[in-house]
């Protein structure tokens, strides 16, 4: 009999690549989504509308699905979405629901993978980031992922969880509201100029099909509970390189402005993860270069 895998956002853009990677693992892929799409998530049975704060329905779902394994990824991901108490609301209260829901059923759970976030380092100078570096989350986005971790652990005792902190990652079909995606969007279209935040930034980018097939190595090891995996690639790269890379790829040079209104005051200026305990863990996935990445991207 096949084993059975729950999607907490499955409608997103994690989401999506989540489903195909469990379907090729042999998984019968279940999801739960705010609202449900017209068009149905390729590889998932069926997908569930259920609002992560409505506990009751939750639950409902949990018991009808039985999941053996479950990746929650649903969350409120965008640093500077608008509404604080919703960020909370749904990142940590949600976040206990599914975990109550899990608890109470009647047969044991394989692996619960929570996607917490590497934005919970903040603004470390430590360089190099392992899962031992202090955590000094710089806004709330962050701080309710962190939150999230230190409830969810209440749960360890209970139920097989762990937590992965990716790194920034990207690919296509992710929201134009991400840096990536907008910049490729902006020369793919051939705009005169482009309107960006903070310049002075370098992140650790990962393509999302990686991300998804270390997730999916994860849930088939035994974990000790309450374990924290960063998901990245070791290495960093400025928002100047990423510019002329696309600039490169698309033959399009575009102009950077920058807009005060995107500047953000507690903004992570550099981002590079460890994976080291990842890969001893469940091996190494092979890399796709950040240009291919974009390259594909592109089109």
């Amino acid at each position: 009999m096949a084993r059975t895998a729950l999607i907490t956002g499955v409608q997103g853009f994690t989401g999506r690549y989540m489903a195909l990677e469990l379907q090729r693992a042999g998984y019968e892929v279940f999801g739960v989504a705010h609202t449900l799409d017209e068009h149905p998530v390729p590889g998932v049975q069926a997908t569930y509308a259920c609002d992560l704060t409505d506990a009751a329905a939750l639950s409902k779902v949990v018991q009808q699905v039985k999941p053996d394994v479950v990746v929650h990824l649903a969350a409120i991901a965008f640093v500077a979405y608008g509404d604080v108490e919703a960020i909370y609301r749904t990142n940590v209260v949600g976040s206990r629901n599914l975990l109550e829901a899990l608890v109470s059923l009647d047969r044991p759970l394989q692996a619960v993978l929570i996607a917490s976030s590497a934005n919970v380092y903040g603004n470390a100078t430590a360089g190099t980031l392992s899962e031992q570096a202090v955590v000094a989350p710089a806004n709330d986005y962050a701080v309710s992922k962190l939150a999230m971790e230190f409830m969810a652990k209440l749960y360890a005792t209970r139920l097989p969880l762990f937590f992965v902190r990716p790194f920034n990652y990207t690919g296509l079909g992710q929201s134009e509201s991400f840096l990536l995606p907008k910049i490729v969007s902006h020369v793919r279209r051939r705009a005169p100029f482009i309107e960006l935040g903070n310049l002075d930034v370098a992140r650790d980018f990962s393509d999302v099909r990686v991300v998804v097939e270390y997730y999916s190595r994860l849930l088939e090891i035994k974990v000790h509970p309450g374990e924290i995996y960063n998901i990245c690639s070791g290495t960093a790269h400025t928002l100047d390189q990423v510019i002329a890379e696309v600039s490169d790829i698309a033959g399009y040079d575009i102009e950077v402005r920058v807009n005060s209104a995107f500047v953000r005051a507690n903004e992570v200026k550099t981002l590079i993860g460890a994976r080291e305990k990842l890969v001893a863990a469940v091996g190494r996935v092979p890399d796709i270069a950040l240009a291919d990445t974009l390259r594909w991207m592109i089109g």
